[in-house]
């Protein structure tokens, strides 16, 4: 009690300097340069990331550095497709260029597969770049075919490999304790790691290897949090057993696993949200208290998937773009306790939302529906928070009040247990606080001097930022 009355009077000193800094923040936002506003809303702190695709989230850069280290080479290797040619036998689809498989599979191959290979810590400078492009939308023409159909499955056995995996949250844990995020709830597989030799791991002893890295003392000192949540592809033929040995898990592993996630191309109908209506009620007979951050409404036609959705037991919806097309549910969702997880970069790369200026979030914030802002997969979209709050500030004017609103959001309509979240929510006013004395003052554009964001190839390209 003692420490929910601590909150409380926290809250309530915060709002009342909050009020005090929107002129100032006002004015920064409306006559900064497009450099000053990147290095004003970097410095912000963020509260977190609570649509996060674990692998598709790291930057492609971290991956090749983190699978070609000393560390990794020690105990495994990876080639990756670089000259592509037919084989007899090969499938009707062919794997796309810079599929990357490790060493066990490699050494697998028939004398026509296998020199199509090269080792992806032996890739020449240019080979290299091409290598980090394919993992990202960062050409003309490129979007969901590309990202759904050639990227997801170029990662191959990298997102396989479990101490690859292990560094590689950790590496990115670091780059969002950078932008001043402070939280994490990340959309994981718990089946399907192999060990060196190719033989599959038992998902228990996955996971400690993961728990493991994640209590070391670097990870610590990125000043984030992170849970997960059980993810289950939707449109598989066997959907429905998985999704019932998902919620065993994470009913078996309740402090670090929160919740359960649906994900897949909603336009694959094989998905269809109440496809899995009688199998979460079944799960709802055996276990209580799993929250359900789901997938609805990511589609650029009209349609009441957000509805069927909220059916399923869903408190969070992923992306809800197509909320806005259903009135009734609109107003269901308004001053109610359900959250929308908003995707700005993620909506225009893919083309579901290709002109920004008419995104539905702005209607959703205003309209009384609680959102937050989120990265979802930045790794492929070469993005990162920041990028999702300039996009934000720029497009609809923000205030102040609505980005601490925003920050709340994504920590009070996170599912980490109740203690964290408190603590969480503490921090993010006292630091909401913090960051408000040193910018309120008429010589803003000298601190901001000493912020040295760094800027995403989403913002280069996108903005012309540097």
């Amino acid at each position: 009690m003692a420490l929910h009355r601590a909150a409380i009077l926290l809250l309530i000193a915060s709002q009342v300097y909050a009020a005090d800094f929107a002129a100032r923040y006002a004015e920064i936002t409306q006559s900064a340069t497009p450099a000053e506003l990147y290095a004003f809303l970097n410095a912000l702190p963020k509260g977190g990331d609570i649509h996060h695709h674990n692998g598709l989230s790291a930057p492609a850069r971290l991956w090749y550095d983190t699978a070609t280290s000393p560390g990794t080479l020690a105990r495994n290797s990876f080639y990756t497709l670089t000259r592509p040619a037919a084989c007899a036998g090969d499938p009707p689809v062919p794997s796309p260029r810079f599929l990357t498989i490790q060493k066990s599979r490699h050494d697998q191959l028939d004398s026509c597969h296998k020199p199509q290979y090269e080792p992806l810590a032996a890739l020449s400078p240019a080979l290299r770049e091409e290598w980090v492009s394919s993992l990202i939308l960062d050409r003309p023409g490129e979007a969901r075919d590309e990202f759904f159909e050639r990227i997801v499955p170029r990662f191959g056995d990298l997102s396989h490999d479990l101490y690859l995996v292990a560094d590689v949250i950790a590496g990115n844990m670091k780059l969002f304790g950078s932008e001043h995020v402070r939280y994490i709830e990340s959309q994981l597989g718990v089946a399907g790691f192999l060990d060196a030799a190719g033989r599959p791991m038992d998902p228990e002893g996955a996971w400690q290897i993961i728990r493991n890295r994640l209590g070391q003392p670097d990870v610590a000192a990125s000043g984030v949090a992170i849970r997960f949540q059980a993810v289950l592809i939707r449109f598989t033929p066997d959907a429905e057993q998985r999704l019932e040995s998902l919620y065993a898990w994470v009913a078996a592993h309740r402090a670090d696993w929160v919740g359960i996630n649906m994900a897949g191309r909603e336009d694959n109908d094989k998905g269809y949200a109440l496809r899995f209506l009688p199998t979460f009620r079944k799960m709802r007979r055996t276990y209580s208290d799993i929250p359900l951050s789901i997938h609805g409404g990511e589609k650029d036609s009209p349609g009441h998937e957000v509805r069927d959705t909220l059916l399923l037991g869903a408190s969070r919806i992923g992306h809800g773009v197509n909320l806005i097309t259903d009135p009734d549910t609109m107003l269901l969702m308004r001053n109610n306790k359900y959250l929308v997880e908003v995707n700005l970069v993620s909506n225009r790369v893919l083309e579901y939302v290709p002109d920004t200026a008419q995104h539905p979030f702005p209607e959703y914030l205003r309209f009384g529906i609680p959102v937050c802002l989120n990265t979802d997969d930045r790794g492929s979209w070469d993005s990162n928070m920041t990028d999702e709050y300039f996009t934000a500030v720029t497009n609809f004017r923000l205030t102040w009040s609505e980005i601490a609103q925003l920050g709340r959001n994504s920590l009070s309509y996170s599912f980490a247990e109740p203690a964290l979240k408190v603590r969480m929510l503490e921090a993010y006013d006292r630091d909401r606080a913090a960051f408000e004395q040193r910018f309120d003052t008429p010589n803003w554009r000298e601190i901001l001097k000493s912020v040295k964001p760094a800027v995403s190839g989403y913002a280069t390209r996108t903005w012309k930022l540097q």
